[in-house]
């Protein structure tokens, strides 16, 4: 499988100790450069930075599924153990779940676990798994 190129991706922030304890404790990025205004943090080979920001945009939400999924939000596509061990993980460390962990689509082209939340600045981050990975950009 050919490389798939890295990203960057910049979030605010209102508090870098928290953000080092959620990023780097509880999903477990290792952290890069850093000064007292930002962190680097390596997302699974990608280029994620908290970049201190005390003022937070209105958040806005959209139906899907019968949920309200927050509006911007990023994440990862794990594999399945991997999902289930994060949702764990969030669970021992009693973070609150924006929606659930859950099936989507089972049975069908796209099948995926998903789950969504907040860290503590509250960025909304979506974590999921396809049954099959092939199935990630799945019109039908």
């Amino acid at each position: 499988m050919p490389m798939i190129p890295r990203f960057h991706l910049a979030v605010p922030v209102d508090d870098l100790d928290k953000a080092r304890h959620f990023y780097g404790e509880l999903i477990g990025c290792a952290q890069g450069r850093s000064s007292d205004s930002w962190i680097d943090w390596n997302l699974h080979g990608h280029q994620f930075v908290t970049h201190l920001a005390p003022a937070r945009p209105e958040r806005v939400h959209n139906p899907v599924d019968g949920h309200d999924v927050p509006v911007p939000h990023f994440g990862l596509i794990l594999t399945i153990p991997e999902f289930h061990e994060l949702a764990d993980r969030f669970r021992a460390a009693s973070t609150a779940f924006v929606i659930d962990p859950y099936l989507r689509f089972e049975g069908l082209p796209g099948e995926q676990w998903t789950m969504f939340l907040l860290d503590p600045a509250g960025n909304a981050l979506e974590f999921k798994a396809f049954a099959d990975d092939a199935q990630v950009f799945a019109a039908d």
